[in-house]
């Protein structure tokens, strides 16, 4: 187990495993955040069409309180990430791999399902180097 005093550290600097920890974690924490506040700004895109019909219509309400709803969970899986990385990562892989079904549902857009995969294999790694890069007095994976 490494121990992580912070992201300025002098390890920060020298260790790779480390950096690549909070290359991750930052980034796994800042882009759910991004992504979801935008699905109730609606300035990156129309997120509704990424729904596909058949999830939306297993979802009670609009497609818009569907991306509300999607949007809320994306920046609650950004927090845990912040928090918790270790389940975070886990969680946001989840969350990918339901993103992923979604779009490969949809029929279209194969190419934004096959990003998210590797954001999945992303998500995945920031969790397990969680389980050995840690803050110092805190239990593995915090």
């Amino acid at each position: 187990m490494r121990p992580l005093p912070t992201p300025l550290s002098g390890q920060v600097k020298t260790d790779p495993v480390v950096q690549a920890f909070w290359l991750l974690r930052i980034g796994f924490t800042v882009a759910p955040i991004l992504f979801g506040v935008d699905k109730f700004a609606g300035l990156l895109t129309d997120w509704q069409r990424y729904l596909a019909p058949g999830i939306d219509s297993l979802v009670p309400g609009t497609a818009h309180q569907a991306m509300l709803a999607v949007g809320t969970i994306e920046i609650v899986a950004g927090i845990a990430v912040a928090v918790l990385p270790r389940f975070g990562g886990y969680l946001v892989a989840a969350w990918l791999g339901g993103i992923i079904v979604n779009l490969l549902l949809l029929g279209d857009f194969y190419d934004v399902a096959l990003r998210d995969f590797g954001l999945l294999l992303g998500a995945l790694t920031l969790a397990r180097l969680a389980a050995v890069v840690t803050l110092p007095g805190t239990p593995r994976g915090l």
